[in-house]
């Protein structure tokens, strides 16, 4: 059982997928092995079945046109689906980072795309689905590389899985703030949509400019421009 509050239970919904569960103030996550990096109260083994229990857990949510959601829910019929299977990668949708970079994708013209730290592909599945082209994963993770690919097929959209960052109009880097500003001077674009940070930090980096903020339950998103 971890302690927190309602910042840690989206994050936690974010790292475990299997599920995350509210109980006497703190929160129980479903996994194989005790998470590490957390203050962990109690460690409890779950009844059988939990396997298959931790799909209640996870619900579709509406991002402006998208809906994001599992496999086992039916999207509405007036949204643009794109079905994510909870696994071996980071992203539902359920996250404010994810949901708030879904939202500023939804206010740019769709152009060429780079998914930097692509983790399940959720937002390069998304810019596939509005029209985004041709989009490009790219990870340091392999799995996620694996998941993103199949999460594409499922989905019935193109998304090249990159081993580097290919030449595109728009970035997208759903990422930790410090990776955000070592990163973004190396990425062969123009503009970006940054998130994976708090509120309260900002992305500082020689020629990069704020075009648009978003916030949503102490988390930030920004629309980027470089200027000469």
């Amino acid at each position: 059982m971890i302690v927190g509050g309602e910042p840690e239970l989206a994050l936690l919904l974010h790292i475990f997928p299997e599920g995350v569960e509210e109980l006497d103030g703190a929160y129980a996550v479903y996994a194989d092995e005790p998470p590490l990096g957390f203050d962990v109260v109690e460690v409890d083994d779950v009844a059988e079945g939990w396997e298959d229990a931790w799909r209640s857990f996870h619900h579709g949510v509406r991002v402006g046109g998208l809906w994001v959601g599992p496999p086992w829910e039916a999207p509405p019929g007036d949204s643009a689906a794109v079905v994510i299977d909870p696994g071996r990668a980071f992203g539902t949708g359920a996250h404010p980072t994810t949901r708030l970079c879904l939202e500023l994708l939804q206010e740019v013209e769709p152009s060429s795309l780079l998914d930097v730290g692509c983790g399940s592909g959720v937002l390069s599945v998304a810019a596939a689905k509005l029209g985004f082209a041709p989009v490009g994963a790219l990870d340091v993770d392999e799995v996620a590389l694996e998941v993103t690919a199949a999460n594409a097929a499922a989905n019935g959209v193109v998304v090249d899985v990159l081993t580097g960052p290919r030449p595109s109009e728009l970035a997208v880097l759903n990422i930790a703030h410090d990776v955000v500003e070592r990163m973004l001077p190396g990425l062969p674009v123009e503009r970006a949509i940054t998130s994976g940070y708090l509120e309260r930090d900002t992305v500082q980096v020689d020629g990069w400019h704020a075009l648009t903020r978003r916030t949503l339950d102490g988390w930030a998103a920004d629309l980027l421009e470089l200027r000469s």
